[in-house]
């Protein structure tokens, strides 16, 4: 299918940035289901946090989000449903980056979900090693890494981003979110709380909506998306989730695929990648098992209180709202 080019960026735009296993996932989907939105083929483009764009005067900045950004992410992009809609988790953790999002969609609007970082943390560690990125398979010796993989020792060649491994400074949400909130400002910003999520999803999904100037959509399903997942075989995970660099273009997933493939040629699958992907899901399907329970000993929760309670306190008086309860030992 030849490249298709947008005559015209549509006017409104808005992320979820962010952070991750704080709901993300099913702050998407019920934004994607949503008449009013059109959402991105992939949830996650991470395309404003992979290229700074930063230096590219407005003309062309434009031409590169009409040639690339959109027609890869929204080609499938509908007047009918007007606002253009990502969920980007790494876009909290680069806020410089946003800019340019700002010089295209003025009125472009983000929204931030956070979490306990007692609940988030590990939660996290638990889908790096889904994915391929952590190979250490208990919690508390990754983090016990923190201060070797701080000064590049102790990555698995399988990590994508080793910045994922930094669990101390992933977690410190009120540090990025105060700075988030400099580049982007307050206002452009709807703070999603994991607690709130998880005890009142339909007041927050309607309070997301107000903020988003959609209306009401009637939407009465608010299962949890993305639930923790595990896997027999590590070996064999990684090898399917993050394949060598050298075959990586052909093993890889079809998200994968999509971020980098050119689009100005057809999009033919030859019968041998069809095969090797109907293998690699498969495989992926063979190898899946319930997610192990997370439990974190007494030593490590006050580890993790101590290094990151007066972040939380921090956060708490940005939001101005009581994160007492959180990182409890």
């Amino acid at each position: 299918m030849p490249i298709h080019h947008f005559d015209a960026i549509p006017q409104r735009f808005a992320c979820v940035v962010g952070a991750p296993r704080c709901g993300t996932t099913s702050l998407s989907n019920y934004l994607a289901e949503h008449p009013g939105v059109t959402f991105s083929s992939v949830k996650e483009p991470h395309f404003f946090s992979r290229y700074d764009l930063n230096g590219l005067p407005d003309a062309e900045l434009r031409q590169a989000l009409q040639n690339d950004y959109l027609p890869r992410y929204f080609g499938h992009y509908s007047a009918d449903r007007p606002l253009m809609a990502e969920g980007s988790v790494s876009y909290l953790y680069a806020a410089e980056q946003m800019k340019p999002i700002l010089r295209v969609w003025p009125e472009a609007k983000f929204i931030i979900a956070l979490r306990d970082p007692m609940a988030m943390l590990p939660s996290l560690h638990q889908r790096l090693l889904y994915l391929g990125d952590e190979v250490v398979p208990d919690f508390a010796s990754a983090w016990r890494l923190l201060g070797e993989r701080a000064r590049g020792r102790q990555i698995p060649r399988s990590c994508l981003d080793p910045r994922w491994l930094q669990y101390d400074e992933i977690g410190r949400l009120g540090k990025h979110v105060e700075r988030f909130f400099s580049v982007v400002g307050r206002e452009r910003c709807f703070v999603a709380v994991y607690d709130d999520l998880a005890q009142d999803p339909a007041g927050l999904y309607r309070r997301m909506l107000d903020f988003l100037d959609l209306p009401d959509d009637g939407r009465t399903d608010f299962a949890a998306r993305r639930a923790g997942q595990g896997f027999k075989v590590g070996w064999l995970q990684r090898l399917l989730k993050r394949p060598p660099m050298a075959v990586r273009g052909f093993m890889a997933g079809e998200k994968y695929r999509l971020r980098l493939k050119p689009l100005d040629k057809p999009e033919r699958p030859s019968p041998l990648l069809t095969a090797v992907m109907s293998g690699r899901k498969a495989l992926l399907d063979w190898n899946k098992a319930p997610a192990p329970k997370i439990a974190l000993d007494a030593a490590l929760r006050r580890d993790i209180r101590e290094t990151l309670a007066e972040d939380i306190a921090h956060l708490s008086r940005l939001l101005d709202r009581d994160l007492g309860h959180w990182l409890a030992v």
